[in-house]
């Protein structure tokens, strides 16, 4: 089985990303992604548009971090700044060599230099941008696939198996539509599983359809919670993996919208690191309802695993403003709680995901 990328080049440039003539398109992988690199290339020229393709070798990250100074973790390099500031587009395609290559980094250190980059960050997500993903083998063995189930796996989450992946797209599009109305009339959410019994207020902010133009794949709705309001316990069943560490059974303990205590079975020092940040790092800056019925298993890799259908989860750290949420922080890291096996997400009492599944309207 293969994935045609073409056909995804396509997917990203006219449904995703919009490519208009004219515009300059950033576009960082690493070089294993080089089939839809080239095509990605070719596509957003045929729209006469600019491709700016920065594909990363193998280890390069690792040396980084081996030979950061104090320059390299405080400051950012003006033509970082400059590109970000004059792209018109942004295109994220995970294909890592090593999942866990950043293992042995001080976490102190990427917190460091997140701060540093927070001015950039926030220049690049003004512009339209998406993060996406290529298979690869290392991608696949964390996800504990054959090579080939992996990339059926991605097709599937990518709707690319469809006859009309775009029409596909519009219809979960839709669905979410309909849960964004019910969802926007409530306040209180509350979110029950092993574990967890949490209340937050979502009270005058806004949910947001994320249908694939800004992730692909995606398939969740999302919001900012009211900054003050998280209240109780929540278990994070599935793995995540931030900067390339696994951290494993995550359990926060929330008051009046604080992360008061935090503790992980495993990683529980990148956890302390990240919540000790800066002072938005232990408050909620998203919650999210994962609807895709292509992602059925997490794979280890938090931008997929987010959308899996049944599951909802937290984010801690920077809100979205688009959401009305005002939470700053230097980072933004979901945790993903699974529904699917006697959970369940309430909005005012009303039930919206029951055991895993999306409870239709009447």
């Amino acid at each position: 089985m293969s994935l045609d990328p073409r056909a995804f080049a396509a997917l990203l440039c006219d449904y995703c990303l919009q490519v208009r003539a004219g515009q300059q398109v950033l576009v960082q992988s690493t070089t294993l992604a080089a089939p839809l690199l080239l095509a990605v290339q070719r596509a957003v020229m045929e729209r006469e548009a600019w491709p700016l393709l920065r594909a990363s070798l193998p280890e390069q990250d690792v040396e980084f971090w081996k030979a950061a100074r104090d320059v390299h973790l405080d400051t950012v390099a003006s033509a970082d700044r400059a590109e970000a500031a004059e792209i018109d587009a942004l295109l994220r395609i995970d294909a890592p060599h090593n999942t866990r290559a950043l293992a042995g980094v001080d976490p102190a250190l990427m917190t460091r230099a997140a701060r540093a980059r927070a001015g950039v960050r926030e220049l690049l997500l003004s512009r339209r941008w998406c993060g996406t993903l290529w298979p690869t083998a290392a991608g696949a063995q964390q996800a504990g696939m054959s090579s080939s189930d992996f990339v059926g796996f991605v097709e599937r989450a990518l709707f690319l198996d469809r006859d009309d992946p775009i029409a596909a797209w519009g219809e979960l599009s839709a669905l979410q539509e309909a849960m964004i109305a019910r969802l926007s009339a409530a306040s209180e959410i509350r979110i029950q599983a092993e574990g967890t019994d949490l209340t937050l207020s979502v009270a005058g902010r806004s949910w947001v359809n994320s249908d694939g133009k800004r992730n692909m794949p995606s398939g969740e709705v999302f919001t900012g919670p009211v900054e003050t309001s998280a209240q109780g316990r929540i278990r994070f069943g599935i793995p995540s993996s931030p900067r390339g560490v696994e951290v494993a059974g995550i359990e926060l303990e929330f008051r009046e919208g604080r992360v008061v205590s935090a503790r992980a079975e495993r990683g529980d020092e990148v956890l302390q690191a990240m919540l000790d940040t800066d002072d938005g790092a232990r408050v909620l800056g998203e919650l999210g309802i994962g609807t895709n019925p292509g992602v059925d298993r997490p794979i280890g890799s938090i931008m997929v695993d987010e959308k899996m259908g049944g599951t909802v989860h937290l984010a801690i750290g920077r809100s979205y403003p688009e959401t009305g949420g005002t939470n700053v922080s230097a980072i933004h890291w979901d945790m993903i709680c699974d529904l699917r096996q006697g959970g369940s997400l309430t909005a005012d009492g009303f039930p919206v995901v029951l055991d895993g599944a999306v409870v239709q309207s009447d």
